[in-house]
């Protein structure tokens, strides 16, 4: 959906009075929550936010995954580290005060889809966001960078003093399951399924019994996540040119 679309359904619910979740799985995993309360244990710390997938590095492979998703990584693949941004972070377009692309390890690329039409999107991208309310906070994401994600803090001197993957040594064992369940499936729908149960649970009872689905992302963070991808999405592609 656009913007305009998104408010129109925020606007409409908030008339109806009814509550609308979203599902950015990121919101409620266990390796946000982890990270997040270790760095309000260290003064001036920082965070840095990795999502990966397992596409090949091939012109092939990511030119079907650019016309397949064409609506840009940040509103596709790195949607959910913005969700956290906009969740915990105070990141608004409004209280953007800075972004900074990580131009060592970003790629941005133009690559026929399947059709043979030509798309431009970021291969992998890393900036730091950095707000008018004084929270900084770092995202990266990559298309061939395999599985797993996960988030790292460091402290006020850069040094990394604390990371914690997705999946973690408790669900790897669950991972291995569906992996061998659904062989022919994309390897991070594996590793993010126990968030998704999550989220399923947490609305199913928050429909039930009305209590509070806690951490679940509304329709009204759902729209400034997305206001925040479009206006990333030219300023990053500018700093890469």
């Amino acid at each position: 959906p656009t913007v305009k679309e998104l408010e129109e359904m925020r606007d409409v619910a908030a008339e109806k009075g009814v509550e609308v979740l979203m599902g950015y799985n990121k919101n409620v995993c266990k390796y946000v929550r982890k990270t997040r309360e270790f760095a309000a244990t260290v003064p001036g710390s920082h965070v840095t936010f990795v999502s990966n997938n397992a596409y090949e590095n091939t012109p092939e492979s990511l030119g079907e995954c650019f016309e397949r998703n064409a609506e840009g990584m940040l509103k596709n693949m790195a949607i959910h580290e913005l969700a956290l941004l906009v969740s915990f972070y105070d990141v608004t377009v409004e209280n953007i005060e800075s972004v900074t692309a990580d131009k060592e390890f970003s790629s941005m690329q133009t690559l026929p889809g399947p059709s043979g039409k030509e798309f431009t999107d970021f291969d992998k991208i890393k900036f730091t966001i950095k707000t008018k309310t004084g929270k900084e906070v770092s995202v990266a994401a990559d298309r061939c960078g395999g599985t797993d994600s996960y988030a790292t803090v460091t402290d006020a001197n850069g040094e990394e003093v604390f990371r914690y993957w997705m999946p973690d040594e408790e669900d790897k064992k669950t991972v291995q399951e569906l992996q061998a369940k659904y062989p022919t499936a994309m390897p991070y729908f594996f590793t993010q399924d126990p968030d998704y149960v999550t989220v399923k649970e947490r609305v199913a009872k928050n429909t039930v019994t009305g209590e509070e689905a806690e951490g679940v992302a509304t329709i009204a963070i759902a729209v400034e996540t997305l206001r925040v991808a479009e206006y990333l999405t030219p300023v990053l592609m500018e700093q890469l040119k």
